[in-house]
């Protein structure tokens, strides 16, 4: 087989080099500076490299779904990551919360519904598990789609002691569909939450009943 159409994954944790490891901020988030050498497809090593980390912790998110009444729970709040740019900084996001030591993703989904939504999971079906942006973080995300009921979902919610201020908005499949194509809806997670319900809709709410 040539190098060309060799498969992928040949090389694991211990083809990389890690010659030091420097915190250069620790606050809310924390910074590290990498310098490292890894493996080559070609063979042998890369020069020493520089890179900057941002490190963060693991998080999980979770679209809430009501399959009877075919409604999705979407939460309204401020991101300062969007300023600058040519829309709304207050985003349309799913439950989510950060993992704290010692918790299970399930756990912090049943958490954050009560905190962020006042919503309280049936059954929770794992979406993926996925890096966020692998080439400057460490975090991960795990996405869930959480059986809800919606019939008396909506308000305002969030810990004053985290600063949160959220409003939650029940909208149909459809509606949250419309808003994913026209970019009303254009974070990762809820990107690929709403994507996955498209695909198993119908599954769930057979399934779901």
């Amino acid at each position: 087989m040539s190098q060309s159409s060799s498969p992928p994954f040949q090389f694991t944790q211990q083809d990389v080099q890690v010659e030091h490891r420097e915190t250069v901020f620790d606050g809310f988030f924390g910074m590290e500076k990498l310098t490292l050498r890894h493996a080559l497809f070609g063979g042998g090593l890369s020069p020493a490299i520089t890179r900057e980390l941002f490190v963060r912790g693991d998080a999980t998110c979770v679209l809430p779904y009501d399959p009877g009444r075919d409604e999705v729970v979407l939460l309204e709040q401020f991101r300062p990551g969007a300023l600058g740019r040519d829309q709304s900084p207050w985003l349309l996001e799913l439950v989510a919360g950060m993992n704290e030591a010692g918790e299970s993703p399930e756990e912090v989904a049943h958490r954050e519904a009560e905190e962020e939504a006042g919503l309280s999971f049936r059954k929770l079906e794992r979406i993926c598990d996925y890096l966020v942006s692998p080439g400057g973080t460490t975090e991960m995300v795990h996405l869930f789609c959480g059986w809800v009921s919606t019939e008396a979902a909506g308000g305002l919610y969030g810990l004053a002691s985290e600063n949160e201020d959220i409003r939650a908005h029940v909208f149909s499949a459809d509606e949250a569909f419309a808003m994913m194509a026209d970019g009303k809806v254009n974070n990762a997670a809820g990107l690929l939450a709403l994507q996955w319900l498209q695909i198993n809709r119908a599954r769930l709410r057979s399934e779901w009943s």
